[in-house]
């Protein structure tokens, strides 16, 4: 049996990072590191970019992370972020001369959604937006009692991310923008979808949209996520 590689655990790298072999050619690295214990996977990776599609994408992706940065020309030290997420992904779909998008959306983010959709037609592109609750499938169907509904006394209409996926297919999609799509349902989607995949926002029903304020208040407010929940 080949040896077991051991689990990556980058997050928690002991290496500081300007020191890190992801960061410089002669870096250091402990002894899971993927850059340098996974080289198998490394070669698959080498194998797959060798398809000129995925090298389009590749290539374009990382112009257009280098494009999302000002004052490059005072060294690194000095950039900054020029760019929101919404002008990067039309940006990116320029690069990529995709013509077709579809907004894959949460009914509880409707208008926002709207004003997204027209962004991206004002911006040339053909533009699908599929929503959540589409097929219109009720929650009993799945197995729901009324109780674990959110509206525990009407009909209440399942989330149905596999035919939100389905429906991005069968128009072929040639780039879906996830946005504000529930837990798992994210999941799902990005399961079945064929398409290449973007989240502009993510859904986080507490802190409007903006899961990362429980991580920058973990030692105050959001401390009780420190213990198992």
């Amino acid at each position: 049996m080949a040896k077991e590689i051991p689990l990556p655990t980058c997050a928690v790298c002991p290496v500081t990072v300007p020191e890190r072999i992801c960061r410089q050619e002669k870096g250091k690295a402990p002894g899971n590191c993927p850059s340098t214990r996974s080289l198998d996977i490394l070669k698959e990776t080498l194998e797959i970019l060798k398809d000129p599609d995925v090298m389009e994408v590749v290539r374009q992706a990382s112009i257009q992370e280098g494009e999302g940065y000002g004052d490059k020309d005072k060294g690194y030290a000095n950039i900054r972020p020029i760019k929101p997420r919404i002008q990067e992904t039309i940006e990116f779909a320029q690069k990529m001369k995709f013509k077709r998008i579809c907004l894959i959306f949460c009914i509880g983010m409707r208008k926002e959604a709207e004003i997204i959709h027209k962004i991206f037609s004002d911006n040339g592109f053909e533009t699908i937006s599929v929503m959540c609750k589409a097929g219109a499938v009720s929650k009993e169907e799945i197995g729901l009692l009324r109780e674990q509904q959110i509206d525990t006394e009407n009909f209440e209409a399942m989330c149905n991310p596999i035919l939100q996926a389905l429906t991005a297919n069968a128009h072929e999609s040639e780039m879906n923008v996830l946005f504000g799509l529930c837990v798992g349902h994210d999941a799902l989607f990005l399961k079945y979808a064929k398409a290449y995949n973007t989240v502009l926002a993510s859904k986080d029903r507490l802190l409007a949209h903006n899961p990362l304020a429980a991580i920058y208040q973990y030692d105050s407010y959001y401390r009780y996520l420190k213990n198992p929940l």
